[in-house]
Parts: C-alpha cells; structure tokens; sequence
C-alpha cells in the first residue's frame, strides 16, 4: 500500500488587507504519496503558490490568515505548529525550490555556505569542514562543473541554470522527504529547462523525495508528474493522473490550457494557438457560482448560481464542471490536443 505523506483538507485561506479580505485558497482539498510528483497547474493569481507557501507557513501571518482546513504532513497537522517547530520542518523535512533563484540566493554569501548553512542548522554537531564536504558533494551531485571551484563563488558568477541547480541543492542537502518546487524552470530556456526537469527526476530516484511541482507550464507537467491538479480562482476544477488529464480532460478551463500549448505534430496553419478570453475572477469577492462562468464559452444559468461539485469521471479523475452532470448537454472535449495514441500510464517516482 502506497505511504500518503501529505493530505491538504479543505484548505481556506485569506490575506486581510486594507481593501478588504482577499480570498486567495478555498476549499483545497488533495494528497500526495511517497515518492510521487504531484502538479498543481494554472494561471497567475489561481493559488497555487500561495497553497505551495502555506504548507511550508511561508505566508506572512499577518496579513495571511488559515481561515480552516487541515494540512497533515507525516501524520501531524501543520497549522496547528508553532513558529519554532515550523523552522524544525523546514530544510529538514520539507524543502522548498523558489521561482527565481537571483532573488532568493544571497548575494554576500558563496554558495557553498549557503548550501552548508541549513545542514548545520539542523545538525549542530557536524563541524565546518564536514559540512563543507557535503556541499561539495551535493554540488556535484547537481552537476556543477569544477565544483571545488564553484563552492567558492558568490550567486552573481553563476549562470541562471547554475544558480537554479544551486537553488536544488539547497533544497536537497538535508535530504527532506517532501521538496516543493514554485515554477523553477519560469526563468530558464528550454534548454536548460529540460536538464533541470531531468536533474530533478534523476534525484527522486536516488533520494525518493515526493515532490510537488507548481507550474503554469503543461509541457512541464507532461515531462515530470505522475499527477495533476488543476486551480483556477483558489480552488481546484479538475484533478487526474497524467495521461487522463491530457487525453480525457473535463473542464473547459483545462481545454483552454491545453489548447495554448504548441503542437509539432499538427501543419503549421492548423496549429494557431488559442486564447482564454477575459480576466480571473476577482477574489476579494469570488463569484458564488463557478470561478471559470464568466470566461467559458458553454457556462449555463446554473454555473452562475452555484458552484459545481467534483464530478467523478474515472477513478482518480474528477471535474467541477456542470457540463459532467447527467443531464447537462453533451459538449465534446476539442480535439486539437488528442493523439492518435495514449502512451503507458508511469507509477511512482521510481
């Protein structure tokens, strides 16, 4: 039986502001195994960094405010944690890759302090030159060129890649079992993006961290995750494995996902990339009815009305979509995503 490391249950929370309360997450609900990398995907603004952030009680509290819900990482509930048990978790048990690498590295510090300074924080026993032995290694085992080298220099003489691997061993040093990455590859060419996507499966593999990996990128998720979650609004429309969500999607805001993504195998005149039209909702005061209503070409009455429940498509498949409800009318998934053949589904992050 599979090991659940981490279960976000209805998940609400709020940032107070002078202009009133924005509500950033509500009623974010998913799980994630050991040794598994999860996807939450979606626009700017749809919460999902903020969810990514609130497990780690890397929001600011205040102005964020849990409003309800539970975060279970191995069995405890993170919310109800102190700030001086939370710095026990973090580095430690949890690990965190942010989006951009120049701003979160410090610029008066080599990198291989940087990388030794969480090890020592967590274990006071080993001394400066055993920890200093171990940033090597772990530079190395990102594939840093002349990492004895390296170890020595300042985030500023490091290219974006290499600064992005830095980021990586970081996260890594003191081996966590759940590493959190917020749209790490945003910066890089695809290059340097698919080496990092690799490095990163590569180092599941040896150290069997579960991760979860934040995007707005739907190539990404294809390359690295065995799951997917879906956001829009703050909360989540559509969740699957994978391969369901390429090749089965059910919510029309997944469509318009999967419809911007270039396609290589379609004639250059067929393949015009679309467009979702129209703004995300404003979450200072969220629509009562579903978030994607005002943006989606087959919304109904009800959709305006009331939100729609997690339709269950298959197993492990469900969409909050009206358009799932038996007596909805039939509106077939657009084609322009769909191949001829459905690859293996994969397991696991082994």
């Amino acid at each position: 039986m599979e090991k659940k490391i981490l279960e976000v249950e209805n998940l609400y929370v709020s940032f107070d502001t002078y202009a009133g309360e924005i509500q950033a997450v509500r009623g974010v609900s998913f799980e994630l195994f050991e040794g598994e990398t999860l996807a939450i995907v979606g626009e700017s603004g749809c919460g999902k960094s903020v969810t990514a952030k609130s497990i780690m009680r890397l929001n600011p509290e205040p102005p964020a405010r849990f409003k309800s819900g539970k975060i279970i990482f191995n069995g405890e509930d993170i919310i109800a944690k102190s700030e001086k048990e939370m710095r026990e978790i973090r580095g430690k048990e949890i690990g965190m890759i942010f989006q951009d690498p120049m701003t979160s590295l410090n610029p008066t510090m080599t990198i291989g302090n940087q990388i030794s300074e969480g090890l020592r924080t967590h274990n006071s026993t080993l001394t400066n030159k055993q920890a200093h032995k171990v940033a090597l290694n772990m530079l190395k085992l990102v594939q840093i060129p002349n990492a004895e080298q390296r170890i020595s220099e300042y985030p500023h003489q490091f290219s974006g890649g290499m600064r992005q691997r830095a980021m990586i061993a970081i996260a890594l040093v003191c081996n966590p079992k759940l590493l959190i990455a917020d749209e790490p590859t945003t910066a890089l060419d695809v290059t340097i993006q698919a080496q990092i996507l690799e490095l990163m499966k590569d180092l599941q593999k040896k150290i069997n961290t579960s991760i979860i990996m934040i995007t707005h990128d739907l190539g990404v998720v294809a390359n690295i995750s065995q799951r997917v979650v879906v956001m829009y609004g703050g909360k989540i429309v559509e969740y699957a494995s994978t391969n369901e969500l390429y090749y089965n999607p059910k919510h029309p805001y997944t469509w318009g996902l999967l419809s911007s993504v270039p396609r290589v195998d379609i004639v250059k005149s067929q393949n015009r990339l679309s467009s979702i039209e129209g703004t995300p909702p404003d979450l200072f005061a969220p629509p009562s009815g579903c978030p994607f209503a005002d943006r989606c070409e087959y919304s109904m009455k009800i959709c305006r009305e009331k939100m729609p429940p997690h339709f269950i498509i298959s197993k492990g498949h469900g969409a909050a979509c009206w358009l799932n409800h038996p007596d909805a009318p039939k509106v077939n998934s657009p084609s322009l995503f769909i191949t001829a053949k459905k690859p293996t589904e994969k397991r696991g992050g082994n």
